[in-house]
């Protein structure tokens, strides 16, 4: 489980933020270790990641914040925060509520796979997304 930070904010201030105020993301399975997507992060995203214990990302392509699973439900409860050597990446094992963490119904991101020179499908769509995304 994460702790939660004091008050004060300067814990935020150990990331090295883009340009645009943001750090990458990986959601990793606490328990299989499989990355199950990429998403953005900017300080107060992290905050209210650390205060809420539930993944809150940055969308760029709607230029707002985003609580993982706010529409499908497909909550990421955060076990534990990591930041990596170059304190440029941010690596969260969380526990995927639904199993699904992809937006195409599938449990992860990466899906396909580079094999005899093209991308193929290696994982099956668990739910249809028309039946989660009203």
């Amino acid at each position: 489980m994460i702790s939660r930070a004091d008050n004060g904010q300067a814990w935020l201030d150990e990331i090295k933020w883009t340009q645009e105020g943001l750090c990458p993301v990986i959601a990793q399975d606490h328990q299989s270790r499989r990355v199950l997507m990429f998403a953005w992060m900017n300080r107060e995203a992290l905050a209210l990641t650390v205060q809420e214990g539930y993944a809150v990302y940055w969308s760029r392509s709607r230029q707002k914040l985003w609580r993982k699973g706010e529409e499908s439900g497909h909550r990421q409860k955060v076990i534990a925060i990591q930041l990596d050597c170059d304190e440029d990446v941010l690596l969260l094992a969380i526990e995927q509520e639904g199993g699904i963490a992809c937006h195409t119904g599938r449990h992860s991101c990466f899906y396909r796979q580079w094999t005899d020179g093209q991308w193929q499908t290696i994982e099956p769509v668990l739910k249809d997304p028309g039946s989660i995304y009203k």
